[in-house]
């Protein structure tokens, strides 16, 4: 999740977790999108604009002035430029040959200048060549349709490239994509799909991949070099184009204005994956799932104009809109052949809310000593707070802090005894959403500290010095908990407020700040996309960085995540971890031995859990699949491979599922739930109802010094929070 907009003497936005923007980029290039069929200009060559040149030196001055590192633009900083714009745009080393990497060379110490000057021209040079390349690649593997592979020679196939040096001839080329069709058409295969199917299928496929190569525009490669600038300092800088900094802001808001449907490109049909609950879709009732959209028209009497083969991100803008205004699809009903009868839809666009991307709650039951005991559970995917409206003054915004207080108080009036906060894979978020969330469970004291590029250190503090809920709290989290996630866990830790599960977090610990280039010292410019700069680290109230090292676990539980390839430690260029002096805060009490009490009961639950057993093992073997880097190209082999796979994954499953007294699954089809997911969740209320026994006889003996609940209706609490 990514920051918007600075506020505050250092940033009041946080950047989570993310693919870097130039991967995004280059994966919308590459097939995530589609467009209007390129113009005579795109097909000749793309080529920087006025506008993009000036961006780059805004942003060369910005970074220089702001960023962390202070490091300058210079020769070294070039040469890192250049190899991580060339893994940006052919990672995989498929399109490149050596002697085109060989010229691209005299761009080796020349690119910083380029930046500064404002001519961002061999970015593109560089990318007209890939396009050259792809093209050949393209209508190389296509041939190759025309003739079966012999699927009975044991050969493998190479697919992790990132390390192997380009191929140095066109038989080499050649050679590694004859290997990575015969793969493309064994995987198909081993699906069941007879070669005349294959062939249709790989046609079609490669015909798209060509067809979103020529739909390419100059502000995706834009992107993609001013990307491979700024993640040369580090992993959380980004540049964003002006779409895209849209879809980001709509992320932190969790609402847009326009229909409420999710869509996907699908053999050239953008198509409905879904609508939105409350949206005017769904409130219609005319677009369903599945559903194809051919054209679009604006208000009641537009023209319509045929969107088939187009980018996706460009169907969605016409799609969107502002309040109050109409839009118009043409749309080729679900299980329709292309040809049948369409209709033409009206619907007044209007602000949608992504309900599902919110926090949710649920409630779970516990049994201990003959007695039940209720465990709360709020899912928190993102800090999330609609800016916009908040600013503006608007009393019922959205808010991460302000839907988790609405939850807190539900839960407890359903009677939960103790809570557990799911921060798995929150990516983080809103700055002050994770201090306010803090503050729901300590009166009051520092959440957090800041420190920026000058050495200056700010500290934050709860912003409201209540307390909505004081009972046992457990945090669970995962590797892919970061930022702002971190943030709140170790708060809560440092505090003695809680309990934290699972898995060490990412430990993303740099703070970045938001600059909307549109506008400049001269006026308001029209939109140049964002800017978002490493200015800072933050810190624990104990001085700790979360930086590189995350928060650690009380009581850690396994994961299918892989800390070795997952994480702030695995990222180049990532800022190192250190500490600062610590503040004066007071902890709410020392959980130590609470903690050693809750760890052994969970070890011995778990040493002969069969649930345990099973994640164990699914763990150990998503870590053999990780460790293999070829595959064979002999069906035969692929087919043992795959069954013994299959055979080993099934086995697994229906163990678990007898001992959960559940009929066993006849194949991996029936398989729809993620049962490590749920296990660990069943866990961590295990810990919980065991912390709520142990919280009650604490208060018991001394009730003054237990946990309170308050009343999270008390109306000393802000209700503009």
């Amino acid at each position: 999740m990514l920051m918007t907009r600075p506020s505050g003497p250092l940033t009041r936005w946080i950047a989570g977790l993310t693919l870097s923007v130039g991967a995004v980029a280059l994966f919308a290039l590459l097939g995530a999108a589609g467009s209007p069929p390129p113009s005579a200009k795109a097909a000749a060559g793309l080529g920087p604009s006025e506008q993009q040149n000036y961006v780059a030196r805004r942003i060369s001055e910005i970074v220089a002035r702001e960023h962390y590192r202070r490091a300058p633009l210079d020769d070294r900083l070039s040469s890192l430029i250049l190899d991580r714009y060339l893994d940006a745009i052919d990672g995989s080393r498929s399109y490149f040959y050596a002697s085109d990497i060989a010229e691209f060379e005299k761009y080796r110490y020349e690119l910083d200048d380029a930046i500064k000057a404002g001519d961002v021209e061999p970015a593109f040079a560089i990318f007209r060549r890939f396009q050259e390349r792809s093209r050949e690649r393209i209508a190389y593997a296509t041939s190759l349709l025309a003739t079966k592979p012999d699927f009975d020679v044991d050969e493998t196939f190479s697919f992790e490239r990132d390390k192997e040096p380009w191929p140095a001839s066109q038989n080499e080329m050649n050679e590694l994509w004859r290997k990575r069709v015969k793969n493309d058409a064994l995987s198909l295969m081993l699906a069941g799909k007879a070669w005349p199917e294959v062939v249709e299928t790989l046609r079609k496929r490669y015909d798209r991949v060509g067809k979103r190569l020529d739909q390419s525009k100059s502000e995706d490669v834009f992107e993609a070099f001013m990307n491979a600038y700024v993640l040369s300092l580090d992993p959380h800088s980004n540049y964003f184009s002006p779409r895209n900094s849209e879809e980001y802001n709509i992320q932190m808001s969790l609402s847009y204005e326009g229909i409420g449907a999710s869509l996907q490109l699908t053999d050239d049909y953008v198509t409905v994956i879904d609508v939105i609950a409350g949206g005017p879709a769904a409130v219609s009732g005319k677009l369903s799932s599945n559903d194809r959209i051919t054209a679009v028209g604006e208000g009641k009497s537009g023209e319509l104009t045929d969107v088939i083969g187009w980018r996706l991100d460009d169907v969605v803008q016409r799609i969107r809109g502002p309040g109050g205004t109409v839009v118009r699809l043409q749309v080729l009903p679900a299980g329709a052949a292309p040809g049948s009868a369409q209709r033409v839809v009206e619907f007044t666009r209007n602000r949608v809310s992504l309900e599902a991307q919110a926090s949710q709650k649920s409630m779970r039951t516990v049994t201990r000593n003959g007695r039940d005991i209720k465990v709360g559970v709020i899912t928190v995917p993102s800090f999330y707070q609609d800016y916009d409206a908040s600013r503006a003054g608007a009393k019922d915004y959205r808010s991460t802090t302000r839907d988790v207080q609405r939850l807190i108080g539900e839960l407890r009036k359903n009677g939960a005894q103790v809570l557990i906060m799911d921060l798995r894979a929150n990516g983080g978020g809103y700055l002050p959403e994770a201090e306010s969330l803090t503050g729901l469970f300590i009166d009051k004291g520092p959440v957090v500290q800041l420190r920026d590029t000058t050495g200056h250190i700010e500290v934050d503090d709860d912003p409201d010095p209540a307390q909505v809920y004081g009972g046992p709290l457990i945090v669970l989290v995962d590797r892919f908990s970061a930022s702002a996630s971190e943030i709140f866990s170790g708060a809560i830790q440092d505090y003695g407020r809680g309990i934290i599960v699972g898995q060490q977090t990412y430990g993303k610990g740099t703070v970045q700040n938001a600059h909307p280039l549109n506008y400049t010292i001269f006026g308001r410019k029209p939109d140049l996309g964002q800017l978002n700069v490493t200015i800072g680290k933050y810190y624990r109230v104990t001085g700790e960085s979360t930086q590189d090292r995350g928060v650690i676990p009380d009581i850690p539980m396994p994961s299918l995540i892989n800390a070795n390839e997952v994480g702030e430690s695995t990222r180049d260029r990532a800022l190192p971890w250190d500490h600062i002096e610590p503040v004066s805060f007071q902890p709410a009490g020392d959980l130590k031995s609470d903690v050693a009490r809750l760890a052994k009961l969970h070890e011995e639950r778990t040493a002969s859990s069969p649930e345990f057993k099973y994640v164990r093992e699914d763990v150990a073997a998503l870590d053999a699949a990780r460790s293999q880097k070829t595959v064979s190209l002999s069906l035969k082999v692929r087919e043992a491979e795959r069954k013994r796979l299959e055979s080993e994954r099934l086995a697994r499953e229906n163990t678990l599922r007898v001992v959960q007294g559940k009929p066993p699954y006849k194949s991996l089809e029936e398989v729809k739930d993620d049962a490590t997911a749920a296990i660990l969740l069943e866990e961590a209320s295990q810990i919980a109802a065991d912390y709520a026994v142990l919280n009650a006889s604490h208060q018991a003996a001394a009730p003054t010094q237990a946990h309170r609940i308050a009343d999270p209706h008390d109306e000393s609490r802000n209700a503009d929070r």
